[in-house]
């Protein structure tokens, strides 16, 4: 018998904005650029195509576009 992949249920697993921001940044290594309530508001107005589906978040969906978008952003 086979165990659920429990890693794989919590990543696919369709999350809340605040869920979605708790788990971003959990066990983010130091040099990674954290998330945050106005950094993620951006990024959705800035990815409203990854959004017309359902709205909703996803680990397995989102978690590297946003890692990508927050390291490539310029800051001034």
């Amino acid at each position: 018998m086979r165990l659920p992949d429990l890693d794989r249920e919590r990543s696919e697993k369709s999350l809340s904005f605040k869920d979605f921001l708790k788990y971003y940044n959990e066990g983010l290594p130091l040099q990674f650029p954290r998330a945050s309530f106005a950094l993620l508001h951006e990024f959705r107005k800035a990815n409203a195509a990854l959004f017309k589906r359902n709205g909703s978040w996803s680990l397995d969906q989102h978690r590297k576009k946003v890692m990508d978008w927050l390291t490539s952003r310029k800051v001034s």
